[in-house]
């Protein structure tokens, strides 16, 4: 079985030339949802590039947007796309914006205006559901994300229609792009506020990709109402300047930042390798 922890140290690695060569991205959020999408497009989902137009494919919207690198990363690797395509990214005239654009293959629907993802993942959930299909929905949504109201009238309306079929990921790194989550609009109640609008809600650690699995494996095996998984993560995961830092949520590494990261990642990486050699 693949090593996803490594994999999402590869995607990291991506990532990072990615914003460094393209000059714009959200790399802290970035680092912090890659195991999450790494867990799901490796592991989790029914998705694939031959897929695209299959009725029961499963569907994925990525709601905190702002994010796309990793994810324009993960589909170019599983062949959504050719990789080169990703030298245009944040180029003039490129269809590789800073938020999902769904004239590229793998995406299910542009976003990035906060709080839109989980309100049209219900949409597609009740869709399958009077359609007859086996397919899931799952969305990704930053924690920052949970003050708009379009949010919470989603959740009320999953669980009234209940989407068993659905499952939504909290990015729960705690920062936002002007500081901590708990300053600006705080959460720390946010499994009572999931469960009191009828949820199934489950904590993982965001950063591990098994337990990540077992969460996801355990939401599709809960009948009835919807899942939440609070995915508790580290904002810019995997490099030591990076991490726990606002400062990232959106900025370009200079040289010397850019060549310290990757040292890093490519030493987290042959470390994580090392052990699932031995």
């Amino acid at each position: 079985m693949m090593n996803l922890t490594e994999k999402a140290y590869q995607i990291r690695q991506d990532v990072l030339d990615l914003i460094y060569r393209g000059k714009a991205g959200h790399i802290g959020g970035d680092f912090s949802v890659c195991d999450i999408l790494v867990t799901l497009y490796y592991r989790i989902m029914n998705v694939g590039p031959d897929k695209t137009e299959d009725p029961d494919r499963d569907r994925f919207i990525l709601s905190k947007g702002h994010s796309v690198e990793s994810l324009y990363c993960i589909l170019a690797d599983r062949g959504f796309f050719p990789k080169e395509e990703l030298l245009g990214y944040s180029q003039f005239g490129s269809k590789f914006i800073g938020h999902p654009n769904n004239k590229i293959n793998g995406i299910e629907m542009n976003s990035g205006s906060l709080g839109h993802g989980l309100p049209v993942a219900v949409g597609m959930a009740l869709a399958g559901k009077m359609d007859g299909r086996a397919y899931r929905v799952y969305t990704v949504m930053g924690d920052g994300e949970l003050a708009e109201g379009s949010v919470w009238e989603g959740a009320m309306a999953a669980s009234h229609y209940h989407l068993d079929n659905l499952t939504a990921v909290v990015d729960r790194n705690r920062l936002q792009i002007s500081g901590s989550t708990e300053d600006v609009m705080h959460h720390d109640d946010l499994a009572a506020r999931f469960e009191a609008f009828g949820w199934n809600v489950i904590h993982a650690p965001g950063n591990d990709p098994d337990a990540l699995t077992a969460a996801f494996l355990e939401a599709a095996e809960t009948k009835g109402l919807p899942t939440v998984i609070i995915a508790n993560t580290v904002k810019g995961c995997g490099v030591s300047f990076m991490e726990d830092k606002a400062v990232w949520h959106h900025k370009v590494p200079n040289e010397q930042e850019y060549e310290q990261a990757r040292r890093e990642l490519e030493e987290r990486r042959a470390f994580i390798h090392g052990i699932d050699c031995e």
